[in-house]
């Protein structure tokens, strides 16, 4: 039953992660810590594992049937900042865990329900709002950076944070968004779990567990890539808003789980 509980999470969250291009992580971390049969650190290892399968195939078959739209030279310094960026919130987030233990997990879902909310009223808002289109790759490379360190904190992979960055700062379009935020996703959870299998970090935790979680982060790209060319970019941001809001909710349950601990 827990196999068909996280299989199912990596699976349907990953349909909404390919749509949207927040990767998954946003919706299988807080889902997972309100389920609570794993501790914060485990979860937050599959979490990211998850994200990481699902980001890489739809970056990959994507190119392969020359659907990109990663905005190459405004992408790669992002995702290189947010590689360096991974690696430092994967320690905050040990340090963090050291010094709190599971109660790290009500910090992670405060802030998120914090980047949640804000990124909600920017969507809603977002056709009244002037963007703008940076250039300079030192300045992505920091905002990059920025990303890569909340996303590996978070344990999300990077999500709706990404998003709002991407339409703000470099004026894209929502799909374009998605895939760009995929990418830059795909280098935060790669630099992460390299950190944690270089420095042994890595949780007890079922292979078999893992292997299914990703293989329904996989299917999950899949289905979602296949959904993803059929329905507008109106649609997405709808589907966008209404994750968004039920995140939130789910984020306060687990703010209270947590420090009731």
């Amino acid at each position: 039953m827990i196999y068909i509980i996280f299989v199912a999470v990596a699976f349907f969250a990953s349909i909404i992660g390919a749509i949207c291009g927040i990767g998954g992580g946003v919706i299988i971390k807080p889902v997972l810590d309100m389920v609570g049969i794993l501790d914060v650190k485990t979860i937050n290892f599959l979490s990211g594992c998850t994200v990481l399968a699902m980001s890489t195939y739809s970056i990959v078959m994507a190119k392969a049937a020359k659907e990109s739209l990663v905005e190459w030279k405004t992408a790669t310094p992002l995702a290189i900042g947010a590689a360096v960026g991974g690696l430092l919130g994967k320690e905050i987030f040990q340090t963090v865990s050291r010094s709190m233990g599971e109660k790290a997990g009500a910090v992670q879902a405060v802030c998120l329900i914090i980047m949640t909310v804000g990124t909600l009223i920017y969507t809603i808002k977002k056709d009244k709002i002037k963007t703008h289109q940076l250039t300079n790759i030192a300045v992505c490379v920091v905002v990059g950076l920025i990303l890569g360190i909340a996303s590996s904190f978070l344990g999300i992979g990077g999500g709706p944070i990404n998003l709002v960055v991407l339409f703000f700062f470099f004026s894209m379009p929502t799909k374009t968004a998605a895939q760009n935020s995929l990418y830059i996703i795909l280098f935060s959870q790669l630099a992460s779990l390299c950190s944690t299998v270089v420095t042994k970090s890595v949780p007890d935790v079922s292979l078999w567990l893992l292997v299914l979680m990703i293989a329904g982060g996989i299917m999950g790209g899949f289905c979602g890539r296949k959904i993803n060319k059929k329905i507008d970019s109106g649609t997405v941001d709808k589907l966008f808003i209404g994750l968004m809001m039920v995140i939130i909710l789910i984020n306060i349950y687990n703010v209270i789980k947590f420090t009731s601990l």
